[in-house]
């Protein structure tokens, strides 16, 4: 069987995605026999975009002019183009401040060097190029990255998720941190599929995997309204990975 032609990569971002899928010690000799890695440049050297591909993996928002040429080049080299993370997915951390002056922040980091003269609001992928399919998490759960590896090899993409996290933490049987201890979790308008990660160690939800599609924010904030939280705090909270939720 010939070997799927990747391209793996990232744009604005951590490289935390990239690295989730390095970290499957276990599972990479298995994956080396089944595709080529050909351009990863987290992994690979040298890194030289070339030819056709059978998918590229992208990681990370898009936030300067070269990345728009790299994501153009990826899609229109691609059979199939995924976006991998929060980040590449909604925009992600680095979306968070998308309402303030953009030459205020430069100046505010940068001061007067020249260095990110020419970056703009960072954006999720579709903003640009269309997306065949979506992997969720800030980073992706291991288990996610090697369902979508394999689904590849069977000409299938991953079925979109619209479970809560809330459905996670039910069946693993775990005490409810927000009606049971009143603290702020966003595990009922928070996309599932992380097994409740973070509640299953007593630490509340903070959306990172996005938001659960047509998720009902007024009856939730009625809820976190019985527990002392107001609308504006919890808007703050969901807009760290997902800047587009409307106060």
């Amino acid at each position: 069987m010939k070997k799927l032609r990747l391209a793996i990569t990232g744009l604005t971002a951590c490289s935390g995605c990239q690295l989730t899928l390095l970290n499957c010690e276990a599972e990479l000799p298995q994956l080396l026999e089944k595709f080529e890695f050909h351009y990863f440049p987290l992994a690979c050297s040298p890194a030289v975009l070339k030819g056709r591909y059978d998918a590229a993996l992208v990681e990370g928002c898009l936030s300067m002019p070269h990345e728009r040429q790299l994501l153009l080049a990826l899609r229109s080299q691609s059979q199939l183009l995924i976006a991998v993370g929060s980040c590449a997915v909604w925009g992600g951390v680095a979306a968070l401040k998308n309402g303030t002056d953009r030459e205020l922040l430069r100046r505010q980091v940068y001061g007067q060097s020249r260095t990110a003269v020419g970056t703009f609001s960072p954006q999720p992928l579709q903003s640009l190029v269309t997306v065949d399919a979506v992997i969720n998490g800030c980073p992706p759960e291991k288990k996610e990255l090697i369902g979508l590896m394999s689904g590849l090899l069977l000409g299938s993409l991953p079925v979109p998720n619209d479970q809560p996290v809330c459905s996670d933490c039910r069946m693993k049987e775990n005490l409810c941190l927000l009606t049971e201890r009143a603290q702020l979790c966003l595990g009922p308008l928070t996309l599932g599929g992380c097994e409740a990660r973070c509640p299953s160690q007593g630490v509340p939800c903070e959306g990172c995997r996005g938001p659960v599609p047509e998720a009902n924010l007024g009856e939730a904030l009625e809820l976190f309204l019985q527990k002392e939280y107001g609308r504006a705090i919890v808007i703050e909270r969901l807009r760290r990975f997902y800047p587009e939720w409307k106060s």
